[in-house]
């Protein structure tokens, strides 16, 4: 697989390893694919908060980030954690608005954006999730959803600050299911994304950041759909856990 003709935007390929693998299964991951990293993209693993420090030693030219963050600096809220906390352990990205954790966790456009404003506030890059589910998508409602989470998770920021954060648009219907959008379908939302960024921040602002997708990305599809001219990338779930089917990802941006 070679992922050829690039945009002038710089790749981005994130592992979400959810709630997978210990710190001993994180360091051999990682000690198995430090070598077939390259700088024609950059790559990073979201992974689990026990993970996160040994992570960060073991990782070396590959960036941790964190699955979730809270938007409150310290509190009473158990089992949370703080950007701070994040931010001691050197950890400078968090994926917020997951499906998985607006789905099972009722998270919500406005705590998600909470949380980006308390991420971007300590330095911390937010990968912004969006995406319809199954009944939305059938009922072809993709547009709206997406345009309405879009301008909810983002509402009060200013130009510079979204030059700061990553979207990913992960259609939830195509997430752990084996399912996925085909590369038309997905290029169309990443489009209308960016046109939502260029119509409320400038086109400078649009062309400058970055558009994930996620949903059942595999090394036999990755190329068609990285190929894709607003496509930067992808959020990787199921294949991310597995060295082979994510170094072979990696080293189709090794052109």
């Amino acid at each position: 697989m070679q992922i050829s003709d690039m945009k002038t935007r710089k790749p981005i390929i994130v592992g979400n390893w959810k709630m997978n693998k210990t710190i001993a299964e994180a360091v051999a991951f990682f000690d198995a694919i430090k070598d077939r990293l390259h700088d024609n993209a950059d790559f990073g693993i979201a992974a689990p908060y026990t993970c996160l420090a040994q992570s960060v030693l073991a990782a070396k030219n590959c960036f941790v980030a964190a699955q979730n963050v809270h938007y409150e600096t310290k509190g009473a809220f158990t089992g949370e954690i703080s950007v701070e906390m994040l931010a001691e352990l050197n950890v400078s990205w968090v994926v917020l608005g997951h499906s998985e954790r607006r789905a099972y966790f009722n998270e919500t456009d406005e705590t998600v954006n909470k949380k980006v404003k308390a991420a971007l506030a300590a330095n911390i890059t937010p990968i912004v999730c969006v995406g319809e589910t199954l009944e939305e998508f059938e009922a072809d409602r993709t547009r709206e959803v997406v345009e309405n989470s879009v301008a909810r998770s983002l509402d009060g920021l200013t130009g510079e600050q979204i030059r700061k954060l990553v979207i990913a648009y992960e259609p939830v219907w195509a997430i752990g299911t084996g399912e996925t959008a085909t590369p038309e379908q997905a290029q169309e939302i990443h489009a209308h994304i960016r046109s939502l960024i260029a119509a409320k921040y400038g086109q400078e602002v649009a062309d400058e950041i970055s558009i994930l997708y996620g949903g059942s990305v595999k090394p036999d599809n990755a190329k068609e759909i990285f190929s894709q001219p607003d496509i930067d990338g992808g959020l990787i779930g199921g294949a991310a856990l597995n060295i082979d089917d994510f170094a072979k990802i990696i080293e189709g941006f090794n052109a």
